[in-house]
């Protein structure tokens, strides 16, 4: 079964000087205020289009890393994923760097390393933003 969710935001001004205010409507967890400065200089308590995208991206990999483990017969104790969205003012998102550390008994550093590509690969998130360059590094605890 599909689902959908959704999230909206009301911009007020301009580029430069405007603000908005971002909201998650699914979940209704809050409203988060976005401007150009907390986009391509300092965040100052605001959020961006990168750090929602960072948000989505490193807990779809989590659970892509902890069904593909789960499947393997090595579920994992703990994952903790860092996703970092390089942006340059004027290119765009430039790239991605997944970093995964992981408590996982019973398996070795080569073996998380290869379920970690294998969920950076089948991330529905990494799926979506496979124009991107997206890179990965993986280590266990």
């Amino acid at each position: 079964m599909a689902t959908t969710r959704s999230a909206h935001t009301v911009w007020n001004g301009n580029l430069l000087e405007g603000q908005g205010k971002v909201a998650f409507d699914s979940s209704g967890v809050g409203q988060f205020p976005v401007s150009w400065p907390s986009r391509a200089e300092e965040a100052n308590g605001k959020t961006s289009p990168e750090e929602l995208i960072a948000a989505a991206h490193s807990s779809c990999f989590s659970m892509a890393l902890s069904a593909g483990l789960t499947k393997a017969g090595t579920p994992p104790t703990k994952l903790v994923t860092q996703a970092e969205v390089t942006f340059q003012p004027g290119t765009g998102i430039t790239g991605i760097h997944l970093s995964v550390e992981g408590d996982v008994p019973g398996l070795d550093e080569d073996g998380f390393l290869e379920a970690a590509q294998g969920a950076k690969a089948n991330c529905p998130v990494s799926q979506a933003l496979s124009g991107t360059d997206i890179t990965l590094s993986a280590k266990l605890s």
